[in-house]
């Protein structure tokens, strides 16, 4: 039952998940604008979330911690997601003389787009948990 239920609800997990990750790297790329040479990142959502969807172990090259003494993979967390999705170099509309690739407006795009749709996913989330709340219930 619990198997059902955790699958039910899976998709929208995940999108919530990828979206909330994403966030960040677009936060810290606005945060990042003055810095000399930063080099402005994101994810590639559609895929990241197909490849969440599909994947069922973890991905390769993500070594499993069994102790939470245990050491991170260095080299994972700054190329990739926790989940295992790279994590991508956006290409510069306009280059700058210090060498940063962030543009403000793109960014601030991005931002409010992924934060809308993270909105969107949250609001399908309680409609998913209200409709099975109506049938446990047995109301409408």
């Amino acid at each position: 039952m619990i198997g059902k239920l955790d699958d039910y609800l899976r998709f929208n997990q995940l999108a919530l998940d990828l979206r909330a990750q994403r966030q960040q790297l677009l936060a810290s790329n606005i945060a990042n604008a003055d810095t000399p040479h930063y080099k402005a990142r994101d994810i590639d959502f559609n895929s990241a979330l197909q490849g969440a969807l599909a994947r069922t172990t973890p991905p390769a090259g993500v070594m499993a911690g069994t102790d939470p003494a245990h050491i991170n993979n260095a080299l994972a967390s700054q190329d990739m997601l926790p989940n295992g999705t790279p994590v991508l170099y956006r290409q510069p509309v306009q280059g700058a003389v210090d060498g940063n690739t962030v543009d403000m407006d793109v960014e601030r795009n991005q931002f409010a787009d992924n934060a809308i749709r993270y909105e969107a996913g949250i609001t399908m989330i309680n409609s998913q948990i209200k409709g099975l709340l109506a049938a446990i219930q047995g109301g409408s």
